[in-house]
Parts: C-alpha cells; sequence; structure tokens
C-alpha cells in the first residue's frame, strides 16, 4: 500500500479533547464580554442611586427655599400692616397736643358759665353769650372727633375717670360719680385726659 493512502484515524481520547480546548478557547471569548456587561450594569446603578440622591437634595433645598420665600412674605405683610396701622394712628391722633393745648380754655369758658350763672341782672348777656361760644367750641372739637367726658350719675370708670375724693350719699348708688370737677376728652375714642371725678360711697352705718 502506497504512503499516500494512508489515513490517520483519531482516538476518542484525542477527539474529546479538543471538544475540551475549543470549549476552553470559547469561554475565553465569551468572558471577557460578560464582564463587560455586568460592569456597565454595575455602573448603571451606581448612575441612578446618584441621580436619585441629587433629586432628593434638589427636593429638599426647594422646599427650604418655598418655606424662606413663605416667611418672607408674611414677615412684608407684617410691616405693610404696622405702616398702614403708623399712618391710621398718625392721621387720626396727630390733632392730640392740639387738642390738649384747647382744652384749658374750655374749662375757663365753663368756670366763666359757673361764675356768671350765679351772678344777677346785667351779667346774663354775658352769660348767654359764653354759652353760645362754648357751643360752638365744643361743635368744633367734634368735628375733628374730640368728644367730652362727663359722666355724671355714670358708674366709676377706672379707664376714663380719675377720682379727687369720695363722698357718702345715701341717694347715690355707691360707686358711681357723684360730680365732675373737671370733664375729660377723648380723640377718635381714645382717652387724652380723664374726667376729675367725686365718687360716691355709702353712708357709714350708724
Amino acid at each position: 500500500m502506497a504512503e499516500d493512502d494512508i489515513t490517520t484515524e483519531q482516538t476518542p481520547s484525542e477527539t474529546e479533547e479538543q471538544v475540551k480546548a475549543q470549549a476552553a478557547a470559547d469561554d475565553q471569548k465569551t468572558g471577557p464580554v460578560e464582564g463587560a456587561e455586568a460592569a456597565e450594569e454595575g455602573n448603571a446603578e451606581v448612575s441612578l442611586g446618584a441621580l436619585q440622591a441629587e433629586l432628593t437634595k434638589a427636593q429638599e433645598e426647594l422646599a427650604k427655599a418655598q418655606d424662606q420665600v413663605l416667611r418672607m412674605h408674611a414677615d412684608t405683610q407684617n410691616v405693610k400692616r404696622r405702616a398702614q396701622q403708623d399712618v391710621e394712628n398718625a392721621h387720626k391722633f396727630g390733632l392730640k397736643k392740639f387738642a390738649e393745648e384747647l382744652l384749658p380754655v374750655v374749662d375757663s369758658l365753663e368756670r366763666g358759665l359757673e361764675s356768671a350763672g350765679a351772678a344777677e341782672g346785667s351779667h346774663e348777656a354775658m352769660k348767654e353769650g359764653m354759652e353760645l361760644t362754648l357751643k360752638l367750641f365744643l361743635d368744633t372739637l367734634k368735628k375733628f372727633s374730640v368728644e367730652q367726658v362727663n359722666p355724671v350719675g355714670e358708674p366709676f370708670n377706672h379707664d376714663l375717670h380719675q377720682a379727687v375724693s369720695q363722698v357718702e350719699s345715701p341717694d347715690q348708688e355707691p360707686g358711681s360719680v357723684l360730680n365732675v370737677f373737671q370733664k375729660g376728652y377723648t380723640l377718635n375714642g381714645r382717652l387724652i385726659r380723664p374726667a376729675m371725678v367725686v365718687v360716691a360711697k355709702a353712708p357709714a352705718a350708724v
């Protein structure tokens, strides 16, 4: 038999070794690919976690900023209200000093009327003139929201009255105003001078 006609047959063990070698070669080819895919998945998970953390932080900062804006708005409204109240008070009570300066004039007119009332004859015309002057004066004060406090017979009020003395009175309710020594005045409801009063008290037991 010629050499060209001779064929080499592989044994089963050699065939098995070749299969194992081929499988190992295939594993070497696919291994890096799978490793790269796993690395990419890990990086994606890390990136997602970082984004979620950044989002949470941004939401917290937004909430803080919104709270600061609300606080600033509330502070601005409070300042605005206080400013408006100051302007209103300045408008209402800007005449306080003016009114206080005029009150002694009213007191003088009232005392003059009391003195004229005790006299007779020619003083009657003067009394009438003073009464008209006083009425005109008080009407003018009312135009500027100045009101007279004349609490005869009313219960004593610490907010509006100042007691100068107490007098026993069987006819007057104890704690009520028996007599007004000097009238008080308010400006837009605010007291600018208390009424000086005599307060009644119960008679001493016999």
